[in-house]
């Protein structure tokens, strides 16, 4: 018989993913993790493989690593997609989130989570956001989650 195989549940490798490059530190971190491997010896093409990234990518990241130190693993100014909120959708959302509970739009719940958001902005904005995209925006609206307090102004 065989050795059982430890399984996620609730979580596809996609939702995963996106959770971890919510995080900025998390994104360097890794990055320089790549570089390490490379200069361990591990072959580019490898590395490519254990992150799921392109082998291109990963010499891209060694070489702005060589040429500016961990500055040269932060994203670039001015990359990625234009958000599809406006900047007043945002300015509502983080009103709305910070001011007001779920129970004011229809909802049972006291607090928003992560997945009840989504789903708000979604049906309000015509937006096709998973929950953990979410967490992305809220660090970018300047809102954070604490235990027992739900979201709050990030410090």
């Amino acid at each position: 018989m065989g050795k059982s195989v430890l399984k996620i549940k609730g979580y596809k490798p996609e939702d995963i993913k996106e959770l971890m490059s919510a995080d900025s530190a998390f994104v360097v971190a890794t990055r320089l993790n790549m570089v390490y491997q490379v200069a361990k010896g591990l072959p580019s093409r490898e590395v490519a493989k254990i992150y799921d990234i392109s082998f291109k990518q990963v010499t891209n990241w060694v070489h702005r690593f060589e040429e500016k130190g961990i500055e040269g693993l932060n994203d670039l100014p001015g990359r990625g997609r234009k958000s599809i909120l406006s900047v007043s959708d945002l300015e509502r959302i983080r009103n709305i989130v910070l001011n007001e509970p779920p129970v004011n739009f229809g909802y049972k719940r006291k607090r928003w989570s992560g997945p009840l958001l989504s789903e708000w902005i979604n049906n309000n904005y015509g937006t096709n956001y998973h929950s953990a995209q979410i967490y992305k925006l809220l660090d970018r609206i300047g809102v954070e989650f604490k235990k027992e307090e739900g979201y709050v102004v990030k410090n």
